[in-house]
């Protein structure tokens, strides 16, 4: 486990996934084995959404890509890089049309072993600084390799009415668990106040949209994407692809949380 250490701020990572993210001793992360969700953060990549109504086959320029739910880079194992006392960097690499054994097979899952027809490199950082805990993706790969890219990190909450705000709208837990699995849809929007016992602020460059999730009351997802799966039929998830280009692709989340 790494741990990221500074003034009254503290942050814990185990094999990449933030699990605890402290200012003056109150959590503002998912904590594991509490009801809601077995993780308390993760990736999608290179696919958001659901792929079982299209046979698990998602189509590229390179023929048909096996993928499940979410894609397949969680399946992946994170290989740490540099650590400072504000710093932990890490990184996962594919080979293009490698087996990578489903974690959800047999039990939730009819794919045994998912395949994506492009190589790529992906880093996830996280910074710890004076304001805020920064996460930051980079993702190199074969030039006009389709991708999509969603940040699924869980936040705890402690009050009995939190709410949700942006610019333009202000979302209750009632109205996220009123839309089930397909998660909560917030377009065309970089940023999100999550307004509970403490506030934190989320905001983001790269990702422009969120999607919502919670099946309880004691957590809700907050997660930035580059597309809302759902807008499109399962057959049809390749419209939503954005494509690498000659550098590698940046993605950044800022977490603030209220002085």
């Amino acid at each position: 486990m790494e741990k990221l250490v500074l003034n009254n701020a503290s942050v814990s990572i185990e094999n990449g996934e933030l699990i605890s993210y402290k200012i003056n001793d109150h959590e503002f992360i998912h904590q594991k084995g509490s009801p809601g969700w077995r993780n308390s953060d993760t990736e999608m990549f290179p696919i958001i959404g659901p792929t079982s109504d299209a046979n698990y086959q998602v189509k590229t320029e390179k023929g048909y890509a096996i993928q499940d739910q979410h894609g397949l880079l969680r399946e992946l194992k994170y290989k740490l890089n540099r650590q400072t006392e504000t710093i932990v960097n890490y990184e996962k690499q594919y080979i293009a049309n490698s087996e990578v054994l489903n974690s959800k097979f047999p039990n939730k899952s009819i794919v045994e072993k998912l395949i994506w027809p492009y190589s790529f490199t992906f880093k996830k950082q996280f910074e710890l600084t004076e304001k805020s805990l920064i996460i930051t993706f980079v993702i190199d790969g074969e030039k006009v390799m389709p991708f999509m890219l969603g940040y699924h990190p869980a936040f705890k909450l402690a009050s009995k009415e939190p709410v949700i705000e942006t610019n333009q709208q202000r979302i209750s837990i009632e109205d996220i668990l009123a839309v089930g699995s397909r998660a909560y849809q917030v377009e065309n929007c970089r940023e999100i106040l999550l307004k509970d016992k403490r506030n934190i602020k989320i905001e983001t460059e790269g990702f422009d949209n969120f999607m919502l999730w919670t099946e309880v009351t004691n957590m809700i997802c907050i997660e930035p994407i580059t597309f809302y799966p759902y807008a499109l039929e399962t057959s049809e998830l390749h419209k939503g692809f954005m494509k690498l280009e000659d550098k590698p692709k940046e993605f950044k989340v800022y977490l603030t949380p209220d002085n």
